[in-house]
């Protein structure tokens, strides 16, 4: 069975966001076709899409490596998806769908709940799949599928503190979802923006430390990476 480039893809994209594949190293069809059990069709593919997207990068006599932004280029990220997430919201407030305001209704009460009492470990992820459910209620597959790779980009570049008052980001969201319920763009729009921009101060950028620079020199005069193995998901789409 042939895999599909999108599996590789995410894949791929996936172990550099996750910091298998240092910044600046480099990624050869060979190593990668090895690594997830592919040809070098899909890998090559696969490259492309992520070069596309700002994960990868190409280099004269290097070939393929992993792309190194700047501060800024992290910065302006951050500042996109302020500005976009808040259009989704708006958008989602004329377009969403009974379906849309079950899940995220549902993601809310499980939010509170575990802010509640104090149950940390699975509110981030609560909070991706809320965000990724506002986003796919705006009816816009360009918008949504423009998130997604900001926030894939986002995860890859900072690290992002735990809230310190986690009851207070899901009574936003509360709020959020109860303007989309109503069908108020604006408030949608405004409640997001202020979510988003308090959202920030959480955010740090991730900087390699001494050992992590050297070892990245390591990998591009030798093509290794950290040897943790990642199964290529054959149903998953690159986004």
């Amino acid at each position: 069975m042939r895999i599909p480039a999108q599996s590789v893809c995410t894949a791929i994209r996936d172990d550099i966001v996750s910091g298998v594949f240092a910044r600046g190293s480099r990624l050869t069809e060979e190593l990668l076709a090895r690594r997830y059990g592919v040809s070098r069709v899909p890998v090559r593919e696969a490259l492309r899409t992520l070069e596309s997207e700002g994960f990868v990068t190409t280099r004269r006599h290097a070939g393929a490596c992993v792309a190194e932004p700047t501060e800024q280029e992290a910065a302006d990220l951050l500042e996109v998806r302020t500005l976009l997430e808040p259009l989704s919201a708006a958008r989602a407030a004329q377009r969403r769908t009974e379906a849309h305001l079950k899940v995220l209704r549902g993601l809310v009460r499980l939010g509170q709940e575990r802010a509640r009492r104090g149950e940390g470990e699975d509110l981030r992820s609560l909070g991706t799949w809320f965000h990724e459910t506002l986003a796919q209620a705006s009816g816009s597959p360009g918008l949504t599928a423009l998130l997604t790779q900001l926030r894939h980009k986002i995860a890859w570049m900072y690290a992002v503190e735990r809230h310190a008052r986690p009851a207070e980001a899901w009574a936003e969201h509360a709020a959020i979802v109860d303007a989309v319920a109503r069908g108020d763009a604006e408030r949608a729009r405004s409640l997001t923006a202020l979510h988003a921009e308090r959202a920030l101060a959480a955010h740090r950028l991730r900087r390699p430390g001494p050992e992590r620079e050297r070892e990245r020199e390591r990998e591009r005069g030798q093509g290794r990476v950290r040897t943790s193995q990642h199964a290529v998901n054959t149903v998953s789409g690159c986004h």
